[in-house]
């Protein structure tokens, strides 16, 4: 059977990205962006492995851990701080004071710097920064050489 491109429901969900609330960014819970950032980052990096060609679910598993690890995210925050307008940096502030539970495995202020980093995302999707998010996101590969991961 040949596959055939169709209209169905699920194509609905890609149509209207992102998700529309009711709120203003600012009244959402900061870490629900971060929330929503992780799983944004995590399916991008998921896309961008497998267009680098990893199409094994233990290689990209392995490869993933490189890019999204909070050490990892931490030191991308750092890398764009100086690149963020002032709304960014709020948003980032937001994020790495946000009262939450942190793993015992990572230091708290790496993992807060980590969470930041979702929230900056999951703003940049929420408020529909799509270039914005693309423009930093195809920088991966960048950043990672820059942090030696």
């Amino acid at each position: 059977m040949e596959y055939q491109e169709e209209k169905d429901e699920c194509s609905g969900l890609l149509d209207s990205w992102p998700v529309k609330i009711n709120k203003r960014w600012q009244d959402v819970n900061v870490l629900l962006l971060a929330y929503l950032g992780d799983a944004v980052y995590e399916l991008w990096v998921r896309k961008h492995l497998l267009e680098k060609g990893i199409e094994k679910v233990e290689a990209m598993h392995k490869a993933a851990i490189n890019y999204v690890q909070a050490k990892t995210q931490a030191g991308i925050l750092h890398e764009l701080m100086p690149e963020l307008d002032e709304t960014e940096k709020d948003v980032v502030m937001r994020g790495r004071n946000a009262k939450g539970h942190y793993p015992r495995n990572i230091d708290v202020v790496t993992y807060r710097h980590a969470t930041a980093f979702e929230a900056l995302i999951g703003y940049w999707y929420l408020t529909e920064k799509k270039s914005r998010l693309a423009a930093v996101l195809n920088r991966l590969d960048e950043f990672l050489e820059k942090l030696e991961v």
